[in-house]
């Protein structure tokens, strides 16, 4: 198997997946959807949890809202996920350099040094707040988040809207992910994945974080 900087090699662009992989915001995302499924008269544990890594704000609510056994009309939809979403934002707005994932700032420093185009491509609405928190934002050349797209992973609309923002071709593109929903979504863009964690099917190669890629 290839390794990372093998891969590397390949390609001339680099697309990033954001939570639990360069940042870990899942706890947040956690505790306000959990704090939500309570509300809902439901639990929310670290299972349902899983199942909605990569999936979009609206399409995690409904999810949890099936397992809740609730109805709910399409406004009171957009009321919940962003009372949702409020709660993660006071979480957010509390984070700190020093909350960015192992690995992350030295990859994305090796990155820009070596000439390649970085982009960010998220579900998540609240990316560049995020990236900005963080100090990171001054790396990538494109950011691509759910404000910019309208289809979740697995579909590869955001991996696909990102390589034509770089002006680079799908087969020159690497994506980091840490999702079997980006996984899946990258390779339906037809790039390269490398993933993180475990239990990832369909990856190029799989590492636990990205303090591995430069070693």
């Amino acid at each position: 198997m290839k390794s990372a900087l093998d891969l590397l090699k390949e390609i001339k662009g680099v697309i990033f997946d954001l939570d639990g992989v360069l940042v870990d915001t899942a706890v947040f995302h956690f505790q306000a959807w959990k704090r939500l499924a309570q509300e809902l008269g439901s639990d929310f544990t670290e299972i349902e949890n899983e199942q909605l890594k990569g999936v979009s704000r609206i399409a995690s609510l409904e999810k949890i809202l099936n397992w809740a056994g609730v109805d709910a009309s399409e406004s009171e939809k957009i009321e919940m996920a962003e009372r949702k979403n409020r709660w993660y934002l006071d979480l957010v707005e509390q984070m700190k350099a020093d909350e960015i994932l192992p690995g992350s700032l030295e990859l994305l420093h090796w990155l820009k040094k070596n000439g390649y185009q970085v982009a960010l491509g998220s579900a998540s609405k609240n990316a560049p707040l995020i990236l900005e928190k963080t100090g990171m934002i001054s790396f990538f050349d494109v950011l691509v988040d759910g404000n910019s797209v309208s289809l979740s992973k697995p579909n590869p609309e955001v991996f696909l809207k990102a390589a034509r923002d770089l002006k680079l071709l799908p087969e020159v593109c690497l994506v980091f992910e840490d999702a079997q929903a980006g996984v899946d979504a990258a390779r339906a863009a037809g790039m390269s994945v490398i993933g993180i964690g475990s239990n990832l099917n369909g990856t190029d190669l799989s590492i636990s974080s990205l303090e591995e890629v430069l070693n």
